[in-house]
């Protein structure tokens, strides 16, 4: 298959190009920090961030896509699910 844009690199205002589904841990950083969370179902959301700032956002409807380069998803704090890491 053609992809027109092999030879380009990466940014953080281009498309995205992989994903992976997120189970919270509490305890356990992800593969990989994030460009964005996709939010399938609603609720909220408990996050380290790249820098290691903690925060918790109330409130995130279902099909969210939020540009934020996230370190954790927390269990505790977080109702959301079907959260998906976009890189």
């Amino acid at each position: 298959m053609q992809d027109r844009y092999d030879g380009y690199s990466s940014s953080l205002a281009g498309p995205v190009g992989h994903g992976f589904a997120i189970v919270p841990d509490d305890g356990a950083d992800l593969a990989e920090i994030t460009r964005a969370l996709y939010v399938g179902v609603g609720g909220s959301l408990s996050i380290v961030l790249q820098s290691g700032a903690e925060l918790t956002l109330q409130g995130v409807a279902a099909g969210t896509v939020l540009p934020l380069r996230v370190r954790r998803l927390k269990a505790s704090g977080t109702s959301a699910s079907a959260v998906v890491g976009l890189v």
